[in-house]
């Protein structure tokens, strides 16, 4: 393989993307490595993309996959399996490659079905209403936009859809966040946290799934215990992998979404008022927000057999990292990426990754973000950001943790 540039600046830039501020806005740092090289090795060896096909390659082809769970051994942790969390996400369908994951998917979309999803549109156009309600309902216009809209929103949207009490789902929030903490690094001080959050997480679960089990309804969680296929069905183990991964993807993506979309939204005061003006707009604007301030920023895998990425080829057993934030961004595929354009045609942003992997869960985050952000735009026209927010530090997911807006009111 020719030399792949590893060069200080290269070295800085990925760094930077570690930590904050980079991690705040890091797609000056996505363009300066794309004129760099369009494929790049960081200091640990992996080799990183930043070009929309090569980020488009590495998260559809088959010949890149998730890395094993054994590899697990290589950094340190031999007995992963003695870990909740990292036993939670290695078993699930996030991280598994075939045939292992064709099996669960299989069984799982089962399940999940477009007409189970579409079925919950009234509930979700209520939930927003009863929401955006409750902005009126305090002393003065400011409110924490995540803590009363996105992240109830599709908390209470994905606890109805599987089947956990109200009462219960706001506890997971936290218990999420901590587990969640294994996608970033692996450390034994993040899994003291992580542990015990994924143990919570499966025990909440675990006692649900049995209920359903002897008094099924019509939710996710009964139609996971009952899935079948060709005399196939789903163990214990894999339906509590699987159903807090859906739970847990299935605010934490949306939260992303609906606040990294309002900031851009309210940075571009006529992208919103016309939201608010057009119905039209809600599927191209979802896509748009989708692409400019994507809520997964980065996807990793394997190579397995020699693939060509950047106009090279990559041998099997490298590491690449593709950063799907700089492929929504890179120019070569989308006109003027830098600027908000809500009716932007010809749109198809990496955000939900691509292939086998797919986001099961994107045509409901989908849903939640076409009927919520029009829904905020006609209720509160004027809505302003007040200045005062704190983002999620992360690597691979990008958003918000508070965000304070002023209703105008």
């Amino acid at each position: 393989m020719p030399d792949i540039v590893q060069d200080p600046e290269v070295l800085r830039l990925l760094d930077e993307l570690t930590r904050m501020p980079g991690r705040a806005d890091p797609y000056p740092r996505y363009a300066r490595l794309r004129e760099i090289s369009p494929i790049v090795r960081a200091e640990d060896g992996a080799l990183v993309v930043t070009g929309y096909g090569d980020c488009a390659t590495v998260v559809r082809d088959p010949r890149l996959q998730h890395l094993p769970a054994d590899m697990l051994a290589f950094i340190g942790f031999p007995d992963w399996r003695e870990h909740p969390a990292l036993r939670q996400l290695f078993t699930s369908m996030l991280t598994l490659n075939p045939p292992d994951h064709t099996r669960l998917r299989r069984l799982v979309s089962s399940a999940f079905t477009p007409r189970r999803v579409e079925a919950l549109r009234p509930s979700i156009e209520r939930m927003v209403e009863d929401l955006l309600d409750g902005f009126l309902d305090g002393p003065s216009g400011d409110v924490d936009f995540v803590a009363s809209f996105a992240f109830p929103l599709p908390v209470n949207v994905i606890g109805e859809l599987l089947g956990v009490p109200a009462e219960q789902r706001p506890g997971f929030q936290s218990l999420v966040r901590d587990w969640t903490q294994v996608l970033e690094v692996i450390t034994p001080e993040v899994l003291a946290t992580a542990d015990p959050a994924a143990a919570a997480i499966r025990d909440h679960l675990a006692e649900l799934v049995e209920q359903r089990r002897h008094q099924p309804g019509d939710d996710l969680l009964s139609a996971l215990v009952q899935a079948q296929a060709a005399d196939d069905r789903l163990t214990d183990d894999e339906i509590l992998s699987n159903a807090a991964l859906l739970f847990a993807a299935g605010f934490e993506t949306t939260t992303n979404l609906l606040t990294n979309g309002v900031v851009a939204l309210l940075g571009e005061p006529s992208q919103y008022e016309a939201l608010g003006q057009r119905p039209d707009l809600a599927r191209p604007a979802v896509e748009e927000l989708l692409r400019f301030d994507s809520p997964v920023q980065l996807s990793s895998r394997l190579v397995t057999a020699p693939v060509e990425l950047g106009g090279i080829t990559v041998d099997e057993g490298e590491r690449v990292v593709a950063y799907l934030g700089a492929g929504n961004h890179d120019p070569a595929r989308f006109a003027e990426p830098g600027r908000l354009w809500l009716d932007r045609t010809d749109n198809a942003p990496l955000s939900f990754g691509g292939g086998i992997h797919y986001c099961l869960g994107a045509p409901l985050a989908r849903l939640e973000a076409q009927i919520a952000l029009p829904a905020l735009a006609r209720r509160f026209p004027s809505l302003t950001l007040t200045g005062e927010s704190e983002r999620r530090d992360s690597l691979s997911l990008k958003g918000y943790t508070s965000l304070r807006v002023d209703t105008g009111r």
